[in-house]
């Protein structure tokens, strides 16, 4: 297993690099935010151990820029930035796992195993198909350029069916998604939605089949 640390304290990298290769990991050492976006980049790493006060680009926008560029590798931030704000901003900008300092080397540990057990697959912080997009952390969605107005209840659906694109979703998975158990409404609530939602994005970027469900057929460019 190989893991990337970027770390600008030069004694934190050599104990942690030390660390992790007792441990029997291959670990490689980037001191700054442009070389650990370079170096991940590069190699296909199974973790990558971030802090987030670098010298030039932050531990955030590194994590971000990974996302973008479609590095999914798990990415765990380290920093002495313990407040709720900074957890937020590092897991919305695409980090899986968030540790403060100090922290004990063996719970960091469990912590890289259990990153390395889930894999690398793709979840990005910005959900698109075709023109549409969705941020689901701002609670946000555009159709090209303009910003479109949508309730709690239509932003729920409108991600599920950008994290299934093309495939057919049932009217009770939709409403599974969107409603608790308390609800004790029938499923034409979920017609009623997607009727809400085909009158802001337009009638053919929700498809109905016929039997089965609906499914999001990605809007093409203007």
């Amino acid at each position: 297993m190989r893991l990337l640390i970027v770390e600008d304290e030069a004694r934190m990298a050599i104990l942690l690099r030390r660390g992790f290769v007792e441990e029997g990991y291959a670990a490689d050492v980037a001191g700054t935010g442009l070389d650990g976006l370079a170096s991940a980049m590069a190699a296909e790493y199974d973790v990558v151990v971030l802090d987030v006060l670098l010298p030039d680009l932050d531990g955030f926008e590194v994590c971000r820029r990974l996302r973008q560029k479609g590095c999914w590798a798990p990415v765990l931030m380290l920093t002495a930035r313990d407040s709720i704000a900074d957890r937020i901003r590092g897991l919305d900008a695409g980090a899986d796992d968030y540790v403060a300092k100090p922290f004990s080397f063996g719970e960091l540990c469990a912590r890289v195993r259990a990153l390395i057990r889930r894999g690398s697959h793709q979840r990005p912080t910005i959900l698109e198909a075709g023109n549409l997009r969705l941020d689901p952390a701002r609670r946000q969605a555009w159709l090209g350029t303009r910003e479109i107005r949508l309730s709690a209840k239509e932003l729920s659906l409108l991600e599920l069916f950008l994290r299934h694109p093309g495939q057919v979703l049932t009217r009770s998975r939709l409403l599974e998604h969107a409603w608790d158990f308390t609800f004790e409404g029938t499923s034409n609530v979920v017609d009623q939605y997607v009727a809400y939602l085909r009158r802001k994005l337009g009638s053919e970027v929700i498809e109905t089949v016929r039997g089965a469900g609906y499914r999001l057929r990605a809007p093409a460019p203007p």
